[in-house]
């Protein structure tokens, strides 16, 4: 595909290319902030809303307030899944995930199309996340800056191994070349496993620090679960992609270095418990696909973003 910023990325009107994709589950009051920002965004993208069965009248104020959205209501709480369900229904070749609690900034989705327009090898870009109120930087954002992979020169900023669904602009044909994200995973670092995949299949993935998105962190959430799926999921992760010398050492580092506690216990037992299913699919990496994982897990047992604590 050709560069197209001469027709989009020049001025200040709306641009067909992306869609926003967002997930919500009983967040009604954020989800609405959200799309009131999008709605004024000078891009004015098109929005679907994945409503993964919530039960405080989310999907009636999205319908009344909002009848632009196409909005989506599976009945039951999908996870990540609903995100493929979203995407089902995305005409453009580009989506822009964002959670029901962070809003992209004025012309980031532009220049994210303008990118992956001129970078046909490039399936993702990942924005700079700033945390509001208080305007700062979330603590992931030093751990992208400071990838420590290598890729090539006309990457538009660091290449990443993996991508922050809530901060990112993907190629629509290639999320969908993958099969979206795992169902088996639900949600909870469910990214790791595509974002490999996307680069199993030649594609890059880049942080793109002049792009932002906002997090205002919603008080309506479960620490304690999201660390149980989130390891869970790492340890899939790890049976499914990782060669078994990788996968055995990095599962040992875990049960070495997560908390000694119940929510780690419920979090291992719910791994092995899909042990079968696990095995089932498994599909190691090449060595050289190896060798970047392999690095990035290094690089992230100093990342303050990656303890398994709450």
């Amino acid at each position: 595909m050709g560069r197209a910023d001469t027709t989009y990325g020049d001025g200040p009107g709306p641009d067909p290319r992306t869609t926003v994709v967002v997930i919500t589950r009983d967040r009604r009051a954020e989800l609405l902030r959200t799309l009131r920002i999008l709605r004024e965004l000078p891009e004015r993208p098109r929005v679907v809303v994945t409503d993964n069965g919530s039960r405080d009248g989310t999907a009636e104020a999205v319908a009344q307030h909002f009848p632009e959205v196409l909005l989506l209501c599976p009945g039951r709480n999908l996870g990540a899944v609903g995100r493929n369900l979203a995407v089902r229904q995305v005409p453009t070749p580009y989506v822009a995930f964002c959670d029901d609690d962070t809003w992209w900034e004025p012309g980031s989705l532009r220049r994210a199309a303008d990118l992956l327009d001129a970078h046909p090898a490039l399936a993702a870009v990942t924005a700079r996340i700033v945390v509001e109120p208080s305007g700062e930087e979330d603590p992931v954002v030093a751990e992208l800056r400071d990838s420590p992979l290598a890729g090539p020169d006309w990457l538009p900023g660091p290449a990443l191994g993996s991508f922050l669904a809530a901060a990112t602009v993907l190629r629509a044909g290639a999320f969908r070349a993958v099969g979206g994200f795992h169902p088996g995973l639900w949600i909870g670092g469910e990214e790791e496993l595509l974002a490999t995949d996307l680069l199993r299949l030649g594609y890059w993935l880049s942080y793109v620090p002049e792009l932002t998105i906002h997090h205002a962190a919603s008080p309506v959430r479960d620490s304690t679960g999201r660390r149980i799926l989130g390891l869970r999921n790492t340890l899939w992760f790890t049976w499914l992609r990782r060669p078994w010398p990788s996968a055995l050492r990095r599962t040992w580092y875990l049960l070495r270095t997560v908390p000694r506690d119940r929510a780690s216990a419920r979090a291992f037992a719910r791994a092995a418990a899909g042990l079968s299913w696990v095995l089932r699919q498994r599909a190691p990496v090449p060595a050289d696909l190896e060798a970047r994982l392999a690095a990035l897990e290094r690089a992230r047992r100093t990342s303050p973003a990656r303890r398994y604590v709450g």
